[in-house]
């Protein structure tokens, strides 16, 4: 009687495929923790090669500064520290800056561009070279120059000059906040999400198949260029599909430089930056994000 009604063979039968069903589960489980292992290990040495540069980069600062006094017979001029950080490094310093209390319009908060205007070469004095060298960046300092540091993060607003009694830091320009679009592309990989705050709420990607480089001279490479020309064409004119398809307003946009300036007038980005992302759609999506949320620290 069972057997007729599970039409599907015996009872045996179906407990031994339940056993392999379980089994697979079990299988795939395990990849998948596997897999989160990787990635756990992948994220901590990632920060810790982060650590090394910037201890370099520190290093390099103090190198150079001493080679140019050494060299011109001048006063040293380096910066005290340069280092790059991560979402969790730029928060702590982040909340630092917020948490200065100053006397009403002690506090200086400038998006600097070139050339520096002459009210920050007044307040940073013979300094102002250091915050040119940061340029473009958001640069904050206290009437009594007990604070003066440059940051340059993922976003940089326009341009402002504003003394306050408190510093104005915008978490939405060095972090990811709210809700947003978020793409890698390149000649040959394309790849979308949205987001709230870190969280990836949806995904998309895919690879083309274009060409690599071609050895042959003659008409028969100029053919080949050709043709791999189109197909990237075609791969970008996909992507930019995809972009303009996509349910957010504000999207951050990244990949290789020749990508990004042919999408340039194509497609409207809050901001945009070339990246060292590859591999597969997802996985280069990851690597182009924890790239992208990052923000130089300069101490002027």
């Amino acid at each position: 009687m069972f057997d007729r009604l599970l039409r599907g063979g015996t009872v045996s039968e179906l407990e031994s495929e339940l056993e392999a069903a379980r089994e697979q589960q079990e299988h795939l489980e395990a990849q998948l923790e596997a897999e989160k292992r990787r990635r756990a290990d992948a994220v901590t040495d990632r920060q810790a090669a982060q650590e090394q540069v910037n201890d370099l980069e520190d290093r390099i600062a103090q190198l150079e500064g001493t080679v140019d006094r050494l060299r011109d017979g001048e006063r040293e001029l380096s910066y005290r520290g340069r280092r790059t950080l991560d979402r969790r490094a730029t928060e702590r310093i982040l909340d630092r800056l917020q948490s200065v209390d100053a006397p009403p319009d002690g506090a200086l908060t400038a998006v600097v561009r070139d050339p520096v205007p002459d009210e920050l070469r007044d307040q940073f004095g013979d300094r102002t070279s250091l915050l040119e060298r940061a340029a473009p960046c958001i640069a904050l300092a206290d009437e009594d120059r007990l604070i003066s540091v440059a940051l340059r993060p993922p976003v940089l607003p326009d341009s402002e000059i504003r003394w306050d009694a408190t510093f104005d830091v915008d978490r939405s320009n060095y972090l990811p906040t709210g809700s947003f679009a978020f793409a890698l592309v390149r000649s040959d990989v394309f790849a979308l999400g949205e987001y709230r705050g870190e969280e990836r709420l949806s995904f998309e990607g895919f690879e083309s198949d274009v060409k690599g480089d071609h050895s042959k001279g003659g008409f028969s490479q100029g053919r080949f260029e050709r043709r791999r020309d189109a197909q990237i064409d075609e791969h970008l004119d996909a992507a930019a599909d995809a972009l303009e398809s996509r349910d957010v307003e504000t999207l951050y946009l990244t990949g290789d430089r020749g990508a990004l300036d042919a999408l340039d007038d194509r497609v409207d980005a809050k901001a945009s930056a070339a990246v060292d992302a590859s591999g597969k759609p997802e996985a280069a999506l990851d690597d182009a994000f924890e790239d992208f949320w990052q923000t130089k620290l300069y101490l002027i």
